[in-house]
């Protein structure tokens, strides 16, 4: 049974960096798809990112283009997630999510009911 786990969240200043990690375990990660999910108190979960099992096809919501970096260690078992340029709207629980389709490819899909796996989320916290 796969299991996931973030770390690297925090408090940070606006304008500031972080980098999130997901480390996998229970199973390779060579078949699945990553989300990094986010959930801001209030408001609806959404994918900030997400890469395919092959690392060739990435998403960005548009609200973190350009800022967001996205990328996997499938010899580490870990995705990671780089922060830049954080603002106070960045501030939410992270999680990461996996979803494995097959073992040739599997999809990175911009939605959060898609990923069946998901880690227990990291918190950040933006301050202006």
């Amino acid at each position: 049974q796969l299991q996931l786990v973030e770390s690297g969240g925090g408090l940070v200043q606006a304008g500031g960096s972080l980098r999130l990690s997901c480390a996998a375990s229970g199973a390779p990660l060579d078949y699945y798809a990553i989300g990094w999910l986010r959930q801001a108190p209030g408001k609806e979960r959404e994918v900030a990112s997400c890469i395919s099992s092959t690392g060739n096809a990435t998403h960005y919501a548009d609200s973190v283009k350009g800022r967001f970096t996205i990328s996997r260690d499938n010899a580490k078992n870990t995705v990671y997630l780089q922060m830049n340029s954080l603002k106070r709207e960045d501030t939410a629980v992270y999680y990461c999510a996996a979803r494995a389709v097959s073992k040739v490819f599997t999809p990175c899909v911009p939605g959060a009911a898609y990923y069946n796996f998901r880690g227990p989320g990291t918190q950040v916290t933006v301050s202006a």
